[in-house]
């Protein structure tokens, strides 16, 4: 960090909403930096940005904060903090008047005030305002407005300065300021939790830091609150569940917060009184209850969610016709396939029921089944829409079916803010078939309920082995655990004429069983038993090209981010094997990553604003907004005189990136296991030699398995195969969708799946 003494010179910019100020600087001493090829050079003249108060031309300060290269501006200061001084100085003073932060003062104004009260201008200002009816052109009533003025300006300033004491920064302060005016400090040191609720960026640690520096005392009823609410946000974030069991999260909290867990359950049921969170009795599908918390939108989520399916299976429930089954019979003779039981049941109960749930692992199916249903469908004239949880999968889908498939988000008219699809604007279609369904969570999944028009049938498709959504919820097995809505599991594995080793070792290891390791075809396994020699062992697969093209057949996954076969290891590894560094080939650091033209590379967050093209040539959307988390592409280019970095994803879309966005992307060469759901590679290499229990688990090596369309090669040691697949220690979620469902079923008095029933009314 720097720092910089000098005066405000000029305001550039400022959003008076959040504090954000461009400003331009005298720096006392000047400020030496260097010119591109032309040594360097003194500037007295500098521009700052970042969050400040009110401030105006004349006001001295002192700034940290470092130095950053804008690729417009060129250099700039960026704030980390400041303190702002009054002006000093007839000509200061004069021209902090003149610059319109006090209202009713302008140029002429200014200079009256100051050469009638020179260096003490500002003092009469603030106590003895009535003094500046004394000028010509001022009226009493203008004076005070004046003065008002400047005490608010003023205040303003001391307020911030008291926050930033407390522990807060520049850019909180401001929020602060804007949200309770001059009483935030009182506020703060009243209750600092209760920024949580009112100030976005505040989470649970910055409150207790902001209470410490306060002296809240650690048994304060408002920390007990707040740790009880925090518990429960993080066990969301980090854990998936959308709800805890009462006596769990209390013990959680209690031992966060260092308290008595008597004292945090009191909390929580104040908590549920005020309607903070909701406390629920919920009935276990195996058995026995016990009382749930939530938060409010998690409950409402999937309390919503669990009657909406339900009135979708109520209001399309007929059994299949005749003619259903007898087109049916003749689109199999069509196409030279013969469909199994299991198949054909879910193809006919797809055309009439309202929900329906298809699941099954790799090869058994599920894309045949939505072939025929989508053939069946058109025939009737009948609009259906695919969709699917993230890009790759929807592309995927889009590329398995010939049919167009969107992600559920583009599918809502999600703008980043605000999803515009819902229930007062519907989707128009008659029939939502959702692929991927296992990576659906619970607050999406709702979303997208509300969004379904009066009559719709959904057909929900996934692989509820594979590892849960990233987001909370467990929205596929607790779908598939009521027993109330229709479900088709597919067992019989037909791919490649029933003779894939990926599939059969994917339904061994789901079952408990080792996988056959001897090499086949699709199949290999390489025993090494040091981790460097399974590095170097993938990159010289990866390097003879046997596998195919390594930038676009073969994926390398990972079970974890770090150590020698982590995520980031190997991908500097193998950055540095198949796109090492060469004159003439561009290249940019950020931090501690470096980029080069012809990486490959992933889009690790869902970015709506951001634009990209496609080559004129192509029939579909030529331009757009939106690159989403699992995006994978190239970099194609690199400029440093527009600073930016541009990638050519894997759907020919082209996205310029700023280099201040670079922090969304990162390299792809190896990815985890869990970035790669929804995707599917020809050929996928995992390095396996030992890691933590919790990761190294049989749902992680299944869902890696079932990635791979054409080849496997797992590399490493046999042992640590054999300990993920007897660590069937998935970590429980808390969920309460099946309970709700169930819940409500027996009060609309709906009764368990009953296919034969189904079935015999046709």
């Amino acid at each position: 960090m720097e720092e910089l003494n000098g005066v405000i010179e000029n305001i550039v910019f400022r959003n008076d909403e959040n504090g954000y100020t461009v400003a331009e600087a005298r720096v006392e001493g000047g400020v030496q930096m260097t010119l591109d090829g032309a040594g360097s050079a003194e500037f007295n003249l500098v521009t700052v940005v970042g969050t400040l108060p009110p401030v105006s031309p004349g006001t001295p300060f002192t700034m940290t904060g470092s130095w950053t290269e804008h690729r417009v501006y060129g250099r700039q200061f960026k704030i980390s903090d400041a303190v702002l001084k009054e002006p000093a100085g007839l000509d200061a003073i004069e021209r902090y008047l003149a610059s319109g932060t006090v209202k009713g003062v302008r140029e002429a104004t200014a200079r009256a005030i100051v050469r009638r009260f020179g260096e003490d201008a500002l003092r009469i200002i603030e106590e003895e305002p009535e003094r500046l009816a004394e000028l010509k052109g001022i009226s009493m009533r203008k004076a005070m407005e004046i003065h008002e003025s400047f005490e608010e300006n003023r205040g303003m300033r001391e307020v911030m300065v008291k926050l930033s004491g407390l522990g807060l920064t520049p850019k909180q302060s401001v929020k602060l300021y804007n949200m309770y005016g001059p009483a935030a400090p009182n506020i703060v040191q009243l209750n600092p939790y209760q920024l949580i609720e009112d100030i976005d960026g505040i989470g649970f640690k910055t409150a207790d830091a902001i209470a410490q520096n306060a002296g809240i005392a650690a048994d304060s009823p408002f920390r007990i609150e707040a740790g009880v609410l925090y518990s429960l946000k993080l066990a969301a974030a980090e854990g998936g569940h959308t709800c805890l069991p009462v006596e769990r999260l209390t013990a959680f909290a209690a031992h966060a917060l260092g308290c008595e867990q008597s004292e945090a359950e009191e909390r929580l049921f104040d908590l549920a009184s005020r309607e903070k969170l909701v406390l629920k009795t919920l009935s276990s599908t195996e058995g026995g209850s016990c009382d749930a918390a939530f938060l409010p939108p998690y409950f409402a989520a999937e309390n919503a969610a669990a009657g909406m399916l339900l009135s979708l299976l109520q209001n399309g429930g007929d059994a299949p016709a005749r003619e259903d089954a007898e087109e049916l019979a003749a689109l199999e003779e069509k196409k030279g396939i013969c469909l199994d039981t299991q198949q054909r049941r879910a193809v006919l109960a797809a055309l009439q029921c309202g929900v329906l749930v298809v699941t099954g692992g790799p090869g058994t199916g599920k894309t045949t089944i939505m072939e025929f249903v989508l053939a069946l469908l058109s025939r009737g004239g009948v609009e259906c829409e695919l969709c699917a949880p993230t890009g790759r999968a929807a592309k995927r889908l889009s590329e398995a079916t010939g049919c167009d498939a969107r992600t559920i988000h583009r599918l809502l008219e999600y703008n980043g803010e605000e999803f515009l699809r819902d229930e007062d604007a519907p989707l128009e279609a008659d029939v939502f078939i959702v692929d991927e369904a296992s990576m659906i969570d619970s607050l999406l999944f709702y979303r997208f309920l509300k969004a379904l028009p009066q009559g719709a049938r959904l057909i929900l498709v996934g692989d509820a082995d594979q590892l849960p959504s990233v987001g909370a919820g467990n929205v596929l097995r607790d779908v598939i655990r009521t027993g109330v809505l229709p479900v088709v599991r597919l067992q019989e594995v037909f791919r490649q004429g029933k003779r894939s080793r990926i599939a059969l070792n994917a339904q061994r290891i789901n079952h408990g069983e080792m996988p056959l390791l001897e090499f086949t075809g699709d199949f290999a396994f390489e025993e090494r038993t040091n981790p460097q020699d399974v590095q170097r062992r993938v990159i010289n697969m990866l390097q003879n090209g046997r596998l195919g093209d390594p930038f676009c057949d073969v994926q390398v996954l990972s079970p974890t981010k770090k150590g020698t076969l982590g995520v980031n290891s190997m991908n500097l590894c193998i950055q540095a094997a198949l796109n090492p560094p060469a004159p003439g080939k561009r290249e940019a650091r950020f931090g501690d990553r470096i980029f080069r033209v012809g990486d490959k590379v992933m889009q690790i967050k869902n970015d709506y604003q951001l634009e990209w093209s496609r080559p004129a040539l192509r029939m579909d959307e030529r331009e757009g907004t939106g690159v989403f988390n699992g995006d994978m592409g190239t970099i194609m280019g690199i400029s440093e005189r527009s600073r930016t970095v541009e990638v050519l994803f894997d759907d020919e879309r082209t996205v310029h990136y700023d280099f201040a966005d670079m922090a969304e992307l990162e390299l792809a060469y190896c990815i985890s296991v869990h970035k790669s759901q929804g995707s599917e590679f020809p050929v996928v290499i995992l390095p396996l030699c030992g890691g933590p229990p919790l990761l190294m688990t049989r749902n992680l090596l299944y869902t890696a398995l079932t990635r791979a369309r054409n080849r496997v090669v797992i590399v490493g040691r046999q042992q640590s195969i054999h300990d993920m697949v007897e660590n069937n220690e998935e970590q429980a979620r808390y969920s309460a969708l099946a309970p709700l469902i169930q819940q409500k079923a027996e009060i609309r008095g709906l009764n368990a799946w009953d296919w034969p029933a189904f079935e015999q009314a046709q």
